[in-house]
């Protein structure tokens, strides 16, 4: 029964994770008013789990289709 919903699950998460990844990046932008090594490093974070985001989209999508 997991298996019918698990693309599903996984697409959800990376849809999630991609819209946590960009409301944190302007949030942290529109509070400290300035893009230091502090926010720099926060972005390569997010990009990271964007980029993880993005793949469990694609995942959930070919999993739907088999």
């Amino acid at each position: 029964m997991l298996y019918e919903h698990l693309p599903r699950i996984i697409e959800i998460i990376g849809s999630l994770l991609l819209a946590f990844m960009v409301l944190r990046v302007h949030h942290r932008i529109l509070h400290e008013h300035k893009i230091d090594r502090a926010v720099f490093k926060v972005m390569k974070l997010e990009q990271k789990m964007g980029i993880l985001g993005f793949i469990l989209v694609i995942t959930g999508f070919l999993l739907s289709l088999i």
